[in-house]
């Protein structure tokens, strides 16, 4: 009876810890972000700020990125570099014409990040949450898919 119920346990305890990812918080929308749209996914997360004037210019081509990645392991996410929250995150966002999701938490603890004082300032990160690639100043579509194609082999 008892090896049966440590047994019922374990089964429990993997069931429930297997469910479990990693928080990456709420996006500029104030919805959960899923750890399905992240884990074990490759990740393009680009720093941004309403101030910047090359970011301005760089976020339509994110949005294409975005767009052309659908349906495929890879998703584009955006951070606010000054970390505004709630509904000033959302109006910046939407000032830029932003069209990926945004997170109101940066991840950069969950991926060791490393802190750029340079913006804008994009990460390629693998889908085992490794930081791949940092690339610095405005990117275009087409250079960040090459540049996934190169990495991904």
């Amino acid at each position: 009876m008892t090896r049966r119920l440590i047994g019922a346990l374990a089964v429990i305890t993997t069931l429930l810890l297997s469910g479990c990812g990693n928080d990456y918080g709420i996006d500029q929308y104030g919805q959960k972000v899923a750890s399905e749209r992240v884990d074990k996914q490759w990740l393009v997360i680009n720093y941004w700020a309403e101030w910047c004037g090359p970011c301005r210019i760089e976020i339509p081509e994110l949005n294409t990125l975005a767009e052309q990645l659908k349906g495929q392991p890879v998703s584009v996410f955006g951070v606010n570099f000054d970390n505004v929250q709630g509904e000033e995150l959302k109006s910046a966002s939407e000032k830029l014409g932003i069209k990926f999701t945004v997170l109101a938490q940066n991840p950069e603890a969950i991926f060791d990040i490393p802190r750029s004082e340079v913006l804008p300032v994009t990460y390629i990160i693998d889908d085992k949450g490794k930081v791949r690639e940092q690339l610095l100043g405005e990117q275009t579509a087409a250079g960040v898919m090459a540049r996934l194609k190169a990495l991904r082999g």
